[in-house]
């Protein structure tokens, strides 16, 4: 589905990501984990498009969409949501949704009718707080919403983009320990039911352990080690650039 090759980004003088190079398969939960300023959101922005590599090739589904812009990768299923959440406040829950669906129709310059101009669209987008267990929360405004609501109605806002590889950067970020679970098992449940590949940075090991098939290890724009995630985990190397255990 998503193949990187040798790909590199330089910022002035310093080697951001040097020679990354993995592959994303059909429906594969991949996590992308390592130590802070490791490389994990620049390689997602390339991925994206919002920023592009100094050298190497990025391909999805067999396009190359190396030089792609955002609204390129878009149309071709690659989506993404963000570290923070990127909201509009003023509308409401539903609202939020069906503006990314309006943006997919390509209604944008039409949103500003009222909802039952599109009803199809409408229904789509309640459809889709249906999968995200927000159905309840619609007319509500994102800033009556918990934290972790917020990222769960961040997520159905990639979703909505109609992707088949979402990119999740720190999907539960700012939530309460005893609540990134029910995000995590309500943003898993609607990938596995739409059958969407995902890369999910994270730097909580209980989410890459029970939620993701395979783990990416990057350190210094490198990929480190790639594989199941207890067995990744478990190398010497591995525990010393994460936790700082050697050996």
């Amino acid at each position: 589905m998503l193949e990187v090759n040798d790909l590199i980004k330089d910022f002035g003088g310093a080697r951001v990501i040097d020679s990354a190079r993995f592959r994303v398969e059909k429906d594969e939960i991949v996590s992308l984990i390592g130590p802070n300023g490791a490389g994990k959101t620049t390689l997602v922005n390339l991925i994206s498009g919002h920023i592009l590599p100094t050298a190497g090739q990025i391909k999805f589904f067999h396009h190359d969409i190396t030089s792609a812009p955002p609204y390129q990768r878009i149309k071709l299923g690659v989506a993404r949501n963000f570290q923070l959440t990127n909201l509009f406040d003023a509308s409401s829950v539903l609202e939020n949704v069906r503006v990314c669906l309006f943006s997919v129709y390509g209604k944008l310059s039409k949103m500003l009718l009222p909802a039952d101009h599109y009803k199809e669209i409408t229904q789509e987008a309640l459809n889709i707080l249906e999968i995200f267990d927000l159905a309840d929360k619609k007319d509500l405004y994102p800033t009556a919403l918990a934290e972790g609501e917020k990222k769960i109605l961040d997520s159905a806002m990639a979703f909505a983009l109609k992707p088949t590889f979402l990119l999740l950067d720190e999907p539960t970020s700012g939530v309460a320990t005893n609540n990134k679970f029910k995000v995590m098992d309500t943003i898993v449940s609607a990938l596995k039911k739409e059958k969407i590949a995902c890369m999910i940075i994270e730097h909580d090991m209980d989410i890459v352990l029970d939620y993701t098939d395979r783990v990416l290890v990057i350190s210094e724009g490198r990929i480190l080690a790639s594989g199941n995630p207890r067995e990744v985990m478990d190398q010497a190397d591995v525990k010393e650039i994460l936790f700082g255990i050697e050996a």
